[in-house]
């Protein structure tokens, strides 16, 4: 690096001080609804409220469910992502489309659509059903899917902008010296998808902790089975607000662990 160049990295850029408004306003709009909640809370009750059975089993099946289903979105979603950004296909423009419709689509569409297809009345349902005497909604099966299907575009977007930024030219190169399409998937791109693979699935962890819309209308709300922390929230609203204040609260620091502990490792990743 040349004397120049390294002082250029020394002096600071700073921030436009015209920014720092709006920036404070955007800051308030996500950091005050949550001190409103905090400011709810019962404390006296607290203990009780998230030490209940109901609200160990809706954090365990939350906590379960998700995962899985994050592991279904790095499965499914890696190739996807890939084919998106390498391939030439002019379909590939419509399928990018599709993949973006969860992100879009209000969730209940999206549970509703889930229902259509995995549902008695739906043709892969009643096939399902027929064949196997497999019935996919009002389980914990359906939890899992419709927060995949939530989930899912988060991962493919991150992945497939990292491809893109990339560029394929180490691919190339590795093609030139004669490896294999699956030798250059496997010893190239993987590594060139972890760093953004890490943070594509907090991403989707994270989306599919707080999934509401598709599940209670896919799947339902029967305690241990499929009542995650969003549905439980949604059903004590109606009853014990203190309740649901408190899973509220639980739900919101699960959230920011998760994101404090693999966000800054993906940041890493990707810096080095």
């Amino acid at each position: 690096m040349s004397p120049r160049d390294r002082r250029a990295r020394e002096v600071p850029t700073g921030v436009p001080r015209v920014l720092w408004l709006p920036a404070m306003v955007a800051l308030a709009l996500v950091v005050l609804p949550v001190a409103g909640l905090v400011a709810r809370i019962d404390l006296a009750r607290l203990p009780a409220l998230l030490g209940s059975p109901a609200s160990l089993n809706a954090l365990r099946l939350s906590l379960v469910t998700a995962t899985v289903a994050t592991l279904l979105c790095v499965v499914f979603g890696v190739p996807l992502a890939v084919v998106l950004a390498r391939s030439n296909a002019r379909v590939v423009r419509l399928l990018r489309a599709v993949v973006l419709l969860p992100l879009v689509l209000p969730p209940v569409v999206g549970g509703l659509a889930l229902l259509f297809l995995l549902g008695r009345n739906g043709f892969l349902g009643y096939l399902l059903d027929v064949v196997a005497g497999v019935r996919v909604p009002f389980t914990t099966a359906a939890v899992v899917i419709a927060q995949t299907f939530v989930a899912l575009p988060f991962l493919v977007v991150s992945l497939e902008g990292a491809l893109r930024a990339s560029g394929d030219r180490y691919e190339r190169v590795a093609a030139t010296l004669g490896a294999r399409p699956w030798t250059v998937f496997r010893r190239v791109t993987v590594p060139l998808l972890l760093p953004s693979l890490g943070s594509g699935a907090v991403l989707s962890f994270a989306r599919a902790l707080g999934e509401f819309g598709a599940t209670i209308t896919f799947a339902g709300s029967l305690e241990g089975i499929t009542r995650t922390l969003p549905v439980a929230v949604y059903h004590e609203a109606q009853s014990d607000v203190d309740s649901a204040v408190a899973l509220s609260l639980l739900l919101v620091v699960v959230a920011v662990v998760v994101i404090a502990v693999a966000r800054p490792k993906a940041l890493e990743g990707t810096r080095s």
